[in-house]
């Protein structure tokens, strides 16, 4: 493996995921306690930046599958999945009921959430992906999909320290909810979706 390569694709892969630090926080703080969530919320992850990379790859090859006025919509997949978890927390609070549901977040939701919030990540890895041939190409998978790993990590190690675990207990449930809309408002309102 290239080291100058795996280098500038660590950089690039730290660079456009940085946010993805918080939500998977968030996701693991939903999980503590409810056995395989952790291990659904990794597989969530890699299953949704499977198919960033997935779509990335095709569109470095030449075969766009999303064409650019399409990806602002992708703001609708957070924006949704954050009001339902709004509207949960709300009328579990009113409720008087636990504030999650007992299995934790599910792999498919946060592979929606990871797709979603890796809708600006394929315009930046497309045109590296196409200029950096088949062989280099092969590296910033290989090195983006091994980061993963690290990313899902710290994700869980900053959920389970004391003072972050006690705020996301605490605030979790407003927390995450606020961050998918946000993320999913701002994702529509960049990308220009809908005239905004």
């Amino acid at each position: 493996m290239n080291a100058g390569v795996a280098g500038q694709a660590a950089a690039l892969f730290a660079v456009t995921n940085i946010d993805d630090i918080l939500i998977l926080a968030l996701f693991f703080a939903q999980a503590a306690g409810r056995p395989g969530a952790a291990a659904r919320i990794v597989a969530g992850q890699y299953l949704g930046f499977a198919a960033i990379l997935a779509v990335a790859v095709a569109a470095g090859f030449g075969a766009s599958f999303l064409p650019g006025p399409v990806i602002p919509y992708l703001g609708l997949l957070p924006l949704a999945i954050g009001l339902k978890a709004g509207w949960q927390a709300w009328k579990n609070r009113s409720e008087g009921q636990e504030q999650e549901p007992p299995g934790g977040p599910g792999a498919l939701a946060v592979a929606a959430v990871t797709f979603a919030n890796g809708g600006d990540n394929i315009g930046v890895y497309v045109p590296v992906f196409a200029t950096s041939g088949p062989g280099g190409m092969t590296v910033y998978v290989t090195v983006f999909l091994l980061l993963v790993a690290v990313w899902c990590a710290a994700g869980r190690f900053f959920a389970t320290r004391p003072v972050i675990a006690g705020a996301l207990t605490r605030w979790g449930h407003i927390l995450l909810p606020a961050v998918l809309i946000a993320i999913g408002a701002f994702i529509l309102i960049d990308g220009g979706a809908f005239g905004l």
